[in-house]
């Protein structure tokens, strides 16, 4: 460092060591919070006490090198931090004196190489994702909460990646933090009978940032495919954690069959591509054989599909077959009905009238549109006048469905989507016979 504290760093070796901190953090900041929090028994000490160890690497590492097991490093830099704090404590309460000595046997510094217990970290890292997403917290702290704990991300990334201020996140993640407190969440796996229940919750987050890493609601990408793959990642640690429980394994499935389209989904300007003009030999056949392996694991394992394996069954029929045309449109509908039976929402009926509209024509597909539409379940949305467009355009109803588009285009906060729907607006001719349907 310059100014008389430390060696001069080069810009080089303190972009390298930046890198490399960001990279130990990507990969093990779960394991490193959730063995924090068993050492301390709080959650939200242990997340600052990870926060102020990656500080100190971030200005130790481009200066010493990075240690031989920086995961190691970092999770000693923490423990110490906490021993340092309950010592200070220690003459209010002889509770955090005893807790410290606790901590304090296997001493070290942080340089020691700290062993890791790979089945206690599991645990630890289960433990973390069910914290994270506590149903005592809002939907929106969930995802900030689980993006910092299990993704890795920064405060700024979780910012950039939802289009918010990184006070925003900070707030969000803050608040999470003292609900938790407040509700005296403890730091451990739910029991049995809760965990089914609390999975629900875990699994929902995680599709919800898949979600909007695979279609941004907002901005001027299609697909923020860094989003998508936190996803996938969170999915495959909970798919390791959790080898046997059957919507665990149809959620990986769902994502690893979608994120297989992403190569075929825009073009080279990032324009969006529709299903029907996707070059599928483009998309990611290792993904898609992961998927359908998941997929009849989950089959395997279970009684019978659960909502994200019946999503996954459905991505299936779109990877296995050769063209929109020769799609199983009958069995998609059937894997629909079968879903909105089981998680019936707006967007669920929205997607099964776009199967009917292939498999018995559009007519049949604009009853179930019009039916939703007079519900006002997606008045929001510009989900429902895009496909009503599509539906009004092959039966011939052209300026019906140039209106459609017009509030479509009015209601998508996407621009590249936006862009698309105002080209077909403007190019939609009485004679159009054209289904848009969404990459």
């Amino acid at each position: 460092m310059a100014g008389g504290h430390g060696p001069a760093v080069s810009r080089a070796d303190a972009a390298s060591g930046r890198r490399a901190v960001e990279a130990v953090w990507r990969i093990e900041s779960a394991r490193i919070v959730g063995a924090l929090a068993r050492y301390t028994g709080d959650f939200a000490l242990a997340e600052d006490l990870a926060q102020e160890a990656l500080a100190e690497a971030l200005v130790t590492w481009p200066i010493d090198g990075v240690p031989g097991n920086p995961a190691g490093w970092l999770l000693t830099v923490g423990r110490r931090r906490a021993i340092d704090g309950f010592r200070r404590r220690s003459a209010l309460d002889d509770r955090y004196a005893t807790l410290a000595r606790v901590l304090d046997e296997g001493g070290g510094s942080p340089d020691a190489d700290v062993l890791f217990d790979p089945d206690q970290l599991d645990d630890d890292v289960l433990a973390l994702a069910f914290i994270a997403c506590h149903p005592v917290l809002s939907r929106e702290a969930r995802v900030a909460l689980t993006l910092r704990v299990i993704g890795g991300l920064s405060s700024d990334e979780i910012a950039r990646a939802f289009l918010v201020p990184t006070a925003t996140v900070q707030a969000r993640i803050t608040r999470a933090k003292k609900t938790l407190a407040a509700a005296r969440v403890p730091f451990e796996v739910p029991p049995p009978d809760e965990r089914r229940e609390r999975l629900g919750s875990v699994l929902s987050v995680v599709y919800v940032i898949f979600t909007e890493g695979s279609t941004a609601t907002s901005g001027p990408e299609l697909i923020r495919t860094d989003l998508a793959h936190d996803a996938i990642r969170t999915a495959r640690i909970l798919a390791r954690l959790m080898p046997d429980e059957p919507e665990v394994l149809g959620l990986l499935a769902l994502l690893e069959l979608t994120a297989a389209r992403f190569p075929a989904r825009t073009g080279p300007d990032g324009e969006p591509v529709l299903l029907e003009q996707q070059d599928r030999g483009r998309w990611d056949r290792a993904a898609i054989g992961r998927g359908r392996a998941l997929l009849a694991r989950a089959g395997s394992v279970g009684r019978g599909l659960g909502a994200y394996g019946l999503q996954a069954a459905i991505a299936e029929c779109h990877a296995a077959a050769p063209s929109v045309a020769e799609t199983d449109w009958e069995r998609i509908v059937l894997l629909y009905d079968a879903l909105g039976r089981l998680a019936p929402s707006p967007v669920v009926e929205l997607n099964r009238a776009v199967a009917i509209s292939m498999a018995e024509g559009p007519a049949a597909a604009l009853r179930v549109v019009d039916d939703l539409a007079a519900t006002d379940a997606l008045s929001g949305s510009h989900l429902l006048p895009s496909v009503r467009e599509e539906l009004l355009a092959r039966l011939g109803r052209t300026e019906e469905a140039r209106i459609e588009l017009a509030r479509a285009a009015g209601l998508c906060g996407n621009a590249r989507e936006r862009e698309l729907l105002e080209r077909k607006r403007a190019t939609l001719r009485p004679s159009s016979n054209h289904i848009l349907r969404r990459s």
